[in-house]
């Protein structure tokens, strides 16, 4: 038995989700005057591992040690018996085959204060019940997206057809701006794939978690904040659950000696660049193209005229629909081999290509860093905001067409580059103009880059002693300790 008052942490596979439960429980430990507990982190085995999630829970182990990792025993990702479905339904059919695991961890641990979730382990709240222990949501993307899908059981009553279908219909959310329905969040897209029973079932259980915890903070989505405030997402829920925005959460950035050589050769080269002159192009843990795309962002990197860190990942086959490198055993391959012939020569004095990874926090928070090409993942857009690093906007999968909307429309710390419809290809003349628009003194590269600044110091602000971050984080801490809560 572990002995010990625990708050137990339950993330999603892979680094990305990992990563912010452990920000979460290290801000935890961090607030004064909290009650003692320790913290343990469920961790699932047979999808999305990778060997840089083991190192780096070894690392986070040895730094915090009141905060401890309880690995599952492997469970088979299931083929889907014969029948056609997509990743995410089989992802979500790995989550729930691992609920006994969750039950039997719980009832191996003394103490349990409560039990936080990544919406996607939805399947854990049974579990809990049982042993009557509170159950929090920890929402990893924004509130935006909280408030989208806490509104998606409305949008199934009101509609038949699967969004993927509802060509030019354009989908309206509270606290969001309007989204064509093709690029509504993949999981939800079609509704004869099993995915989609699965996020109704996810986000039917949001209003009954005790509370909801967002990594985002009141000031950088305040639409968003105001409409599930109001209720507005939470059509025919008498009381909503208390929400808590405590973020920006970010990985933390590596220590000089865990560097790898690759990361020391990125930040050495950066040091040796002017100031907010490399636009510094990554696309996820996961992004990637095809060799087509990957040389039409060559072409316009070139022409663009300015200097670039481009971090490029294996590409997926021709007309192949997922953007997403998903076997590890498949990551390397020869930069050669899928950029123009001559490209890498051409660019040298400008321009740096690595191969699959690079340390982002460390490169968005370097001085020569002027600009950031991303995914849109909510991780990266976090970074970037953290970093005041103004974006353009490229988003490939899952929830990232609507962070895309937020990042332009309500930060405004991004421009948008035009997706061609159906595919998403980008041409080598787009990528060349919302470069320079972003890195050269136009009018809206100059708004961007002013806008990102101001919310980097909201975002230091709201993590501060007394910022919003810190005090909702608190308040929810003396809900667990039955005390009074802090007001402004």
């Amino acid at each position: 038995m572990i002995e010990a008052t625990t708050i137990v942490l339950y993330p999603a596979p892979g680094i990305g989700h990992i990563v912010s439960m452990v920000e979460l429980a290290k801000h935890l430990l961090l607030l004064k005057n909290q009650q003692h507990f320790s913290i343990t982190i469920l961790l699932t085995t047979g999808l999305l591992d990778h060997p840089s999630i083991e190192s780096y829970i070894h690392r986070i182990s040895t730094s915090h040690p009141s905060i401890s990792f309880l690995r599952f025993p492997a469970v088979a990702v299931a083929a889907g018996g014969g029948i056609t479905q997509s990743y995410a339904a089989t992802a979500f059919q790995f989550i729930k085959s691992n609920a006994v695991n969750v039950e039997s961890a719980l009832r191996q641990i003394s103490t349990v204060k409560a039990l936080i979730i990544d919406l996607f382990c939805t399947s854990a709240i049974d579990a809990a019940a049982a042993l009557r222990i509170p159950v929090y949501y920890f929402f990893t993307s924004g509130a935006g997206m909280l408030s989208l899908y806490s509104y998606f059981p409305e949008l199934h009553r009101k509609t038949t057809a699967s969004f993927k279908d509802m060509k030019g219909v354009e989908i309206v959310a509270p606290g969001n701006a309007a989204l064509s329905a093709p690029l509504m969040p993949e999981p939800i897209l079609d509704r004869d794939d099993p995915a989609y029973r699965e996020m109704l079932y996810f986000c039917e259980n949001l209003p009954k978690a005790k509370g909801i915890l967002v990594n985002t903070f009141r000031e950088l989505e305040p639409v968003a904040v105001k409409a599930v405030e109001e209720g507005a997402c939470f059509p025919g829920t008498q009381r909503p659950p208390p929400v808590y925005y405590i973020g920006p959460y970010i990985a933390e950035p590596q220590q000089s000696d865990e560097a790898t050589r690759d990361s020391k050769e990125c930040l050495s080269w950066l040091d040796k660049q002017p100031s907010r002159s490399v636009v510094y192009l990554c696309f996820g843990s996961r992004g990637t193209f095809s060799v087509t795309q990957l040389k039409e962002i060559a072409k316009g990197l070139e022409k663009s005229g300015h200097r670039f860190l481009w971090v490029v990942k294996r590409p997926m086959e021709e007309h192949q629909e997922m953007k997403q490198v998903r076997d590890p055993a498949k990551w390397e391959f020869e930069l050669d081999s899928v950029l123009p012939r001559g490209f890498m020569e051409r660019t040298k004095e400008r321009g740096l290509v690595v191969r699959s990874w690079a340390p982002q926090v460390e490169v968005l928070s370097h001085e020569s860093v002027g600009g950031f090409v991303t995914h849109c993942g909510w991780n990266s857009v976090l970074e970037g905001v953290v970093a005041g690093v103004p974006m353009i906007a490229w988003p490939l999968y899952a929830e990232q067409h609507v962070n895309r909307n937020v990042m332009v429309e309500e930060m405004r710390v991004a421009v948008a580059v035009e997706q061609r419809e159906g595919d998403g290809f980008v041409s080598g003349e787009e990528v060349e103009q919302r470069v320079k628009e972003l890195m050269e003194e136009s009018e809206r590269g100059r708004e961007r880059r002013k806008r990102s600044l101001k919310l980097k110091n909201m975002a230091q602000a709201a993590l501060g002693e007394s910022g919003s971050s810190t005090k909702e984080l608190a308040n929810l801490v003396q809900t667990w300790n039955g005390t009074e809560s802090i007001t402004d």
